[in-house]
């Protein structure tokens, strides 16, 4: 057994966070082969690569379930517990429902101490907790590299479904947590982010998007998804796709987390960065945009914010109202919504 004073989780993994997901263009090439499943009640399904499945129990009721579990992405074992959480949490918001249920899945390797374990499943508690869920059981097996993560059911009515295929010309888009986490995480591993920069991407890494749903579910929301391991890139294409739109990006506006261009710049990119940018190059005008920006925009994210599309008024209205919540430094409008274009999303310098 590993003494614990040496143990680093995240040198136990050759990927870290949702950066260990499979590439979007494999899985896209797996699904595809699946049986269609037909049920009146299914309201979501796998058809547009929305956050979690929706189904209709009765006229004011519908159930969502997500599941989502990865290796860690920070040593400290209660830290990554309360990371996955928040991750695994966010796809009922991002969804417009509220979690009620969750379940843990684990994978843990015999080489080290149950104890660290019991520290993971105490942070990942605490955010179930702070999310207003019961933590009702799980299911472990063993494994070479650990790995955490929840299953998650939550309520929503079912007029007032967020889906991420609805998004409309005119609109604009509004994201709730800054990017690059993929970045400085590679950093963090490499020893090579400041104290700051490993402050602040834990802090957004923790942080559930509760109250950024909160604001905008008392404004009529087209679309929305949350930004994790396909990156703004995939999940913007996602968005244009299933919307029959285009999103027009202002990469002046984007929020990026601290160190990130210039860690960019440094070349310490996650290998997740560059599938993303692989299979959505075909869609995206990236124009004359700084290829350190373009790694941002393509860079996965863990425990990403929510990616909202609005009308204009509204966005107006909703970003006041994360300014009077004390939000309005990681919570911007990032682009527009236009009609169809040659490419389902354009990089532009500024709006």
């Amino acid at each position: 057994m590993i003494p614990d004073n040496e143990v680093r989780l995240t040198q136990m993994t050759k990927t870290a966070g949702c950066a260990a997901k499979i590439g979007p263009g494999t899985l896209a090439g797996i699904l595809e082969h699946l049986p269609k499943f037909q049920d009146p009640s299914l309201l979501v399904g796998i058809e547009t690569s929305d956050d979690g499945a929706i189904y209709k129990v009765n006229e004011e009721l519908a159930l969502i379930q997500t599941l989502d579990f990865f290796t860690p992405v920070v040593d400290d074992p209660f830290i990554f517990g309360q990371i996955a959480a928040a991750n695994a949490l966010s796809d009922i918001y991002a969804m417009g429902g509220e979690p009620k249920i969750a379940l843990n899945i684990v994978a843990w390797p015999n080489c080290l101490n149950p104890a660290i374990l019991g520290r993971i499943l105490e942070g990942g508690a605490s955010k179930v907790l702070e999310a207003g869920a019961v933590l009702a059981g799980g299911h472990s097996i063993q494994d070479e590299e650990p790995k955490y993560g929840l299953s998650v059911t939550g309520f929503v009515h079912p007029d007032k479904i967020f889906k991420n295929c609805e998004a409309r010309p005119g609109d604009v888009i509004i994201l709730t947590k800054p990017l690059g986490t993929g970045i400085v995480n590679t950093a963090v591993k490499a020893d090579l982010a400041s104290r700051e920069a490993r402050d602040e991407v834990i802090k957004v890494m923790t942080s559930l998007n509760r109250r950024a749903k909160q604001v905008v579910e008392q404004f009529e929301v087209h679309s929305c998804t949350d930004v994790t391991g396909f990156g703004l890139a995939g999940h913007s294409v996602e968005m244009a796709d299933g919307s029959g739109v285009t999103l027009e990006i202002s990469v002046s506006d984007l929020p990026v987390q601290k160190e990130a261009v210039e860690l960019a710049r440094m070349g310490l990119v996650p290998e997740g960065a560059y599938k993303n940018r692989s299979y959505t190059s075909d869609r995206v005008d990236y124009g004359n945009t700084e290829e350190c920006m373009i790694d941002i925009f393509c860079d996965p994210q863990t425990s990403g914010g929510l990616l909202i599309s609005v009308s204009r008024e509204d966005g107006e209205r909703i970003m006041d109202t994360f300014l009077q919540a004390g939000m309005e430094t990681a919570c911007r409008i990032i682009g527009r919504v236009t009609k169809r274009q040659e490419k389902a999303v354009k990089l532009v310098s500024h709006l």
